[in-house]
């Protein structure tokens, strides 16, 4: 019998096994080899190199993931002025990270630093480097108010080293965005061995103008990174710790198929920051929204009405006329002109500011209403498509001393547009768009608005010369006043001077073209109405206020979200 039992289980295991490997045959192997060809991938000796023990995108330095969603964009609860600046929408936006604060005084201080000592201003082709970095510190002055003391001491001392920086434009806080990715790309290659230690901090001696870290020109050209300095960029093999690759090695630097390179960081875009700053997560119940918000915070108030905190302000804004922080010794918000970053507490999604201290730039060109028919995904107004510059040699060509591009702003300013180092950038061209649906010229910022064919004027029916009949300028929808600057040459032909000429036309209808920006949210300087989300102003991206700072942004690759979650969430 027991005979019989055994016979049994062991004809039993034998059924098994065959079934076993019956089912394994329909399915070809590829463990450890590519699903497409069987080929092994990460092979050392060569062949297909792959990052495939990526988890996910690092959290990058002093941010915040916010996870993407549906809201209603441009929805202001008081609409007092009934002007429909921004007519109500539903968008979707895809998740991204965002800074926890505002960037602050000691943060674009550590900028202005690594600019000096790289590109030295007392070296004629940097001088206007550093000087198109440094925020306007007289923002603070007034006619009828004495501010020296912030003019002189609110970007520099210590007291005011974790508040908001003003002083800011737009283009300044876009440089800085583009600087940013730079410095915490290059750590994170030093970090993992592709950089040599430490070199980072050697500025003015080993890191020099021609010989610094570009997270661009690494990808696309990592031998010319640092001046092709090979002490610096180090070759190493996947998953080989600090070890460095053999000579003969291929595939021995980080690309994006890495996982290491974070995206670039940049300013968010209209609908993000209303996103984020709004945080409908916190009235969400199953898969809906329970009531729209007024302010970043729940409740119709500016108050909290926490027992803890009852009757303590929620943000620092303007109480009323004359009225900027409330009575000495029991302050209704802390706060006069700008206070210290995460001096009150957070959103839902753990952002601080979102309303009051200062107002943010973003990166959108300003329109009075948001074309939800064009687009309802991820929505932004300001697209110019550019491509690298490809040189004689078939490389892509690099910013040098010599070829640097310095742009004249409207208000006399000079900037930088980019550092040596740095890949130069083309408009794309009919190469590009030829025949595709989605886009068809390389500046798309007034695309569906503002030009001709947004008019009255515009015959659709008629020829490009009867539609430009009596000149651009007669149909321009928005016309902004055109203040120009020249430079002129003294009489002994040695200095140049600059002219400004001011435009005084008395038939100039509009503040609004390609160069204006929109701001969001409230600052110290407004009343509680602008603390509203959804509300946006403009204003002219090569000028500066005191009461106009910024914040940055990260697009998010891969999930939408860590994990995923029950209905019930």
């Amino acid at each position: 019998m027991k005979i019989k039992k055994i016979m049994a289980l062991k004809l039993l295991v034998v059924m098994a096994l065959a079934i076993g490997f019956t089912g394994c045959s329909k399915k070809g192997s590829t463990k450890g080899g590519s699903s497409a060809t069987g080929w092994k991938i990460n092979d050392k000796k060569g062949g297909f190199q792959f990052n495939d023990k990526f988890k996910k995108q690092e959290t990058p330095p002093g941010m915040i993931s916010v996870e993407g969603g549906t809201f209603t964009m441009g929805k202001v609860q008081d609409d007092v002025m009934h002007d429909w600046n921004n007519t109500p929408s539903q968008q979707h936006v895809q998740s991204f990270f965002m800074d926890e604060t505002e960037v602050t005084n000691k943060m674009y201080a550590e900028y202005l630093f690594w600019v000096k000592s790289v590109f030295p201003p007392t070296e004629e082709n940097y001088k206007n480097i550093y000087n198109g970095a440094i925020p306007d510190t007289l923002v603070w002055r007034n006619r009828l108010g004495y501010n020296e003391t912030m003019t002189n001491n609110y970007l520099r001392h210590p007291a005011y080293a974790d508040y908001p920086v003003v002083g800011v434009n737009w283009i300044q806080a876009t440089e800085f965005s583009k600087w940013r990715t730079n410095r915490v790309n290059e750590n994170i290659l030093e970090r993992e061995g592709y950089l040599k230690k430490d070199n980072k901090v050697k500025l003015g001696t080993d890191v020099k103008a021609e010989s610094s870290f570009d997270t661009e020109s690494y990808i696309n050209s990592p031998s010319k990174s640092f001046g092709g300095n090979e002490e610096v960029v180090l070759k190493k093999e996947i998953g080989g710790g600090r070890k460095q690759a053999a000579e003969d090695a291929k595939n021995v630097y980080a690309q994006r198929s890495s996982g290491l390179i974070l995206p670039e960081y940049r300013l968010p875009t209209e609908a993000e920051w209303e996103y984020a700053a709004t945080a409908l997560v916190g009235n969400r119940e199953y898969n809906i929204y329970k009531g729209q918000k007024k302010y970043p915070w729940s409740g119709q108030y500016t108050r909290s009405s926490k027992r803890q905190y009852r009757g303590d302000q929620l943000a620092n804004f303007k109480q009323g006329k004359g009225d900027y922080g409330g009575i000495a010794g029991w302050s209704d918000d802390g706060a006069d002109i700008t206070n210290k970053v995460k001096s009150y507490a957070p959103n839902d999604f753990g952002l601080y500011d979102m309303a009051g201290n200062v107002a943010e730039w973003v990166q959108d060109v300003y329109r009075p209403l948001v074309d939800d028919e064009a687009n309802d995904f991820n929505y932004f107004r300001g697209n110019v498509y550019t491509k690298n510059k490809i040189g004689e040699d078939g490389t892509a060509e690099l910013v040098t001393s010599d070829n640097i591009t310095y742009d004249t702003l409207s208000n006399g300013r000079i900037m930088a547009r980019n550092f040596p180092g740095q890949i130069a950038q083309v408009p794309v061209d009919e190469n590009e768009t030829y025949l595709r649906t989605q886009f068809s010229t390389s500046d798309n910022r007034n695309y569906r608005d503002g030009d001709r064919q947004s008019t009255r004027f515009f015959k659709f029916g008629g020829s490009e010369e009867e539609n430009a009949e009596g000149g651009e300028e007669k149909f321009r929808m928005y016309e902004s006043p055109k203040h120009k600057i020249s430079t002129v040459v003294d009489s002994t032909n040695t200095e140049k001077k600059m002219l400004k000429q001011y435009d005084k036309s008395d038939k100039r209808t509009s503040l609004i073209d390609d160069n204006v920006r929109v701001y969001k949210g409230g600052s110290w300087r407004d009343r509680a109405y602008w603390l509203d989300p959804a509300s946006r102003r403009y204003f002219p991206q090569d000028m500066a206020t005191d009461y106009i700072g910024f914040r940055c942004a990260m697009s998010r690759v891969g999930p939408k979200s860590e994990k995923r979650k029950s209905p019930r969430n």
